[in-house]
């Protein structure tokens, strides 16, 4: 089952934002208050703030596969735009399935042989490390966290954190492990994006380095890549420099 959350559906083609980890649809909020139009889109991940599918088992494949179908069933092109974890899925369906995206725009998240996964993500891969993470989380803990370490306001970080049920840390769990070698997996094939791409990226990111912006803009031939002053939540940080950015890829 898909959460779909829409502004407006006009007679356009629409936009479609995915979001990472650990966050849903609402991660998106700030940047669609910015937008002027309005067929806009913010779909949820099965597991995060909506439910797996029966058999689903969150692998990046299984993502992968699940947003195909999904984009399928809107019936054209569509303008294809993800942050974190969203930017790696909306990646692969943009270099495997193109006739299915009219632009990419992709935040914070590499594709590459290069990167090294960072701290938590290794501790989450690590099934006994990451089961007991899980197993032990402390909401209050992990929010403060996420505001000391990529500089989240506090409403936000307890609101996100909120939001991190059974569900959601058994597919963050499931997903990392499926992706210990998703750059080598996956970063060859981004030489068959053909839509018109656009990168974004904090420039003070500890979890994903400003580097990797360039390396993806390389890789996908990205028309810009927009540096933005702020860490890894570049939607939340910088909704209205995000929302303009988009609004000019779209419109180029």
């Amino acid at each position: 089952m898909c959460e779909a959350f829409t502004l407006r559906r006009s007679s356009s083609m629409p936009a479609v934002l995915i979001h990472g980890v650990p966050d849903t649809h609402r991660v998106w909020d700030g940047v669609r208050r910015h937008l002027i139009r309005s067929d806009v889109e913010a779909w949820d991940l099965p597991g995060f703030g909506t439910p797996r599918p029966r058999g689903f088992g969150s692998s990046k494949e299984e993502c992968v596969d699940w947003l195909v179908e999904r984009l399928e069933r809107v019936g054209e092109p569509v303008d294809l735009v993800g942050h974190d974890w969203g930017c790696i899925l909306t990646a692969r369906v943009a270099s495997i399935r193109p006739d299915l995206v009219r632009t990419w725009a992709g935040s914070s998240a590499p594709v590459s042989t290069q990167y090294d996964w960072h701290p938590l993500a290794k501790i989450w891969q690590d099934p006994v490390e990451g089961d007991r993470f899980m197993d032990e989380l402390d909401p209050a803990s992990f929010a403060k966290d996420l505001m000391e370490n990529f500089d989240l306001p506090a409403e936000v970080a307890e609101e996100m954190v909120r939001r991190v049920d059974g569900t959601m840390r058994d597919s963050i769990l499931k997903l990392y492990r499926s992706a210990e070698t998703v750059g080598a997996e996956w970063e060859p094939e981004l030489t068959n994006v053909s839509a018109p791409s656009l990168v974004l990226w904090g420039t003070l990111d500890p979890a994903c380095p400003i580097a990797f912006a360039d390396e993806l803009g390389q890789a996908v031939r990205a028309s810009q890549v927009v540096e933005l002053d702020c860490s890894h939540w570049t939607l939340i940080q910088k909704p209205a420099e995000v929302a303009a950015a988009l609004e000019a890829h779209w419109n180029a």
